[in-house]
């Protein structure tokens, strides 16, 4: 049985539907997911039981034109879009639309248990000398210093802002800004930085559903109102993104 997944992009969204290939891969379904030939690289290497095909990122074809022409011609036996919203299709009519986060929309729509979103660390085939070498460039840029914070503030159309006073000057803050192949390869700088403070992107992501660094060392910048905001299975200091759109604060206090 070949089960043929649509979402093709953003790179945040891929890693948190990882879990729902993994359970039907786990039942002994071939899967099949077309996404931007961008992010290819970004999950050969981990995620090889995926059969990964590239699409052309164009006008809006890459969404789920492309993705359904692939699948159908791979003969999948069934198609399963997780978009929680696109424009022109009909998914927000689900009754369960208004009522929950994207992600537990897409584990919904999947019919995955949502606590497998926090299972990331199974599926995962990591690879340490990449990671390892992260870690020693930023070694080598703090030294002679060992503890870092280690900071991400850009996400696809979005950069986070903070009160940078309340970082510890014993600790030397360190931007992801130039990223490697692979968004795993930060996996072990993450969980071994004193503090991480992370727009809400595909490193937080990473970070949640792999339980990585510590409570008293997360903290999280939201950048949406609360339906784009994920369901996060970790404990994180939350602080004010500097940057906010007001428009992305849907609650209102008298």
């Amino acid at each position: 049985m070949k089960l043929g997944i649509i979402q093709s992009r953003g790179l945040g969204d891929i890693v948190i539907a990882l879990p729902i290939a993994d359970y039907y891969h786990k039942q002994g379904w071939e899967i099949h997911w077309p996404i931007c030939e961008e992010f290819i690289p970004n999950f050969l290497a981990e995620f090889p039981w995926v059969n990964w095909h590239p699409v052309k990122t164009d006008a809006g074809s890459f969404f789920l034109e492309q993705p359904r022409k692939i699948l159908e011609s791979l003969g999948c036996d069934e198609i399963m879009p997780l978009y929680q919203a696109l424009t022109g299709e009909s998914f927000h009519t689900e009754c369960y639309f208004q009522h929950t986060k994207f992600d537990q929309y897409k584990y919904i729509r999947a019919g995955v248990p949502l606590q497998n979103k926090w299972q990331l660390n199974t599926m995962i085939t990591r690879r340490p000398e990449r990671e390892q070498a992260v870690v020693d460039l930023i070694l080598e840029r703090i030294s002679p210093k060992t503890q870092y914070t280690l900071i991400h503030l850009q996400g696809s159309d979005h950069r986070a802002e903070f009160d940078h006073s309340m970082l510890n000057p014993d600790w030397p803050a360190v931007e992801i800004t130039e990223l490697t192949d692979s968004c795993w390869d930060w996996c072990q700088a993450l969980d071994r930085a004193e503090c991480v403070i992370l727009s809400d992107s595909v490193f937080s992501n990473i970070v949640d559903q792999m339980a990585l660094n510590t409570d008293d060392g997360r903290y999280f910048i939201p950048r949406s109102h609360i339906g784009l905001t994920p369901v996060l299975g970790q404990h994180w200091n939350w602080i004010p993104n500097l940057a906010l759109d007001p428009r992305h604060k849907t609650i209102t206090v008298k």
